[in-house]
């Protein structure tokens, strides 16, 4: 049965309906950074961010944003993968659901002082952790994280603002979600539907992005896609982009990169960074792309294959 043809208007999913309030989310978040949450890192603190799939990308972002501002040694992991033994200030886990099980064996097996973020305070996590910090109001009925993710990572380049240490370059979050009304706002060109691959690129807290992004067109729409640090990009990945394929940065491109991509017929999207949007804006618009080319290939995006919105283990 053929695709039915790309389209870049609304689909009406619960995961559109939830990529829209995403601007409104941002600014409750940096108001709830601004009253001081209890249990967010202090400056100074050796930190570790911890979670599983898209959380663990936004602590990657925020691990990244944290130590080039000034503000600690941050280390992001994978809560499988946390070092038995390494000693920090702190461990800061991101779960949605509060019932994800990699992140309650850490909270519960460890010692460390401990906060969790979650959506949901009356599941497990309430009682593994030794602070909470409530993003309810950014939950989601959608399995494919979007608006909890975002919502996570601008509380937490928020609190980094209210402490004057954001790194260089990194705009406040105010700005961040005004940028994100465009990016909601934003009409999917066709050609981006039709596109067979997409290879995303950071550097630095956007690194975290990249990875986000792939794996949100991955979930959402089956998609082909890759992340890798941009410098990395050349140093083999460039080999799969090709006419009908593309390179997406988030933030600045560096030098020569243009050329590489045009050199071998790929498309490159390159939006954000100094004078375009704000990285974080620039997901949204990944979020957009992945609901479109969702619809485009006759798929639900609300409902995943071989997903479910928490992952508990027997």
């Amino acid at each position: 049965m053929p695709h039915p043809s790309p389209t870049s208007t609304p689909t009406g999913s619960l995961t559109d309906q939830e990529i829209a309030t995403q601007p409104g989310d941002w600014r409750t978040a940096a108001a709830l950074a601004a009253s001081g949450p209890a249990g967010l890192p202090r400056r100074g603190e050796r930190v570790a961010v911890v979670g599983c799939g898209t959380s663990w990308f936004m602590a990657q972002a925020y691990a990244a944003l944290r130590e080039s501002g000034g503000h600690g040694e941050t280390d992001a992991f994978a809560a499988s993968e946390f070092p038995a033994g390494r000693r920090y200030d702190r461990v800061l886990a991101i779960t949605r659901s509060g019932t994800t099980t990699e992140v309650l064996r850490l909270l519960d097996g460890t010692d460390l002082p401990s906060t969790a973020i979650t959506a949901c305070t009356d599941q497990p996590v309430a009682a593994a952790a030794d602070h909470l910090v409530d993003l309810g109001f950014a939950d989601e009925r959608s399995v494919v994280q979007t608006r909890f993710a975002t919502t996570v990572l601008a509380l937490l380049r928020a609190h980094l603002e209210s402490e004057e240490a954001l790194p260089a370059g990194v705009r406040p979050v105010a700005e961040a979600a005004a940028d994100a009304e465009r990016a909601v706002d934003w009409q999917v060109p066709d050609e981006l539907v039709a596109l067979e691959q997409v290879s995303f690129l950071g550097a630095g807290w956007t690194n975290g992005l990249a990875q986000e992004a792939g794996l949100k067109m991955r979930e959402a729409a089956l998609a082909w896609t890759e992340a890798y640090p941009a410098m990395e990009y050349r140093h083999g990945p460039v080999s799969i982009t090709a006419p009908g394929r593309a390179a997406w940065m988030f933030g600045e491109l560096p030098a020569g990169l243009a050329d590489e991509v045009a050199a071998v017929g790929g498309r490159l999207v390159a939006d954000s960074g100094a004078g375009g949007l704000d990285p974080l804006a620039d997901l949204v618009r990944v979020h957009r792309l992945a609901v479109a080319l969702a619809a485009h290939r006759g798929l639900d995006p609300d409902r995943p294959r071989n997903l479910t919105r928490s992952i508990v283990l027997g």
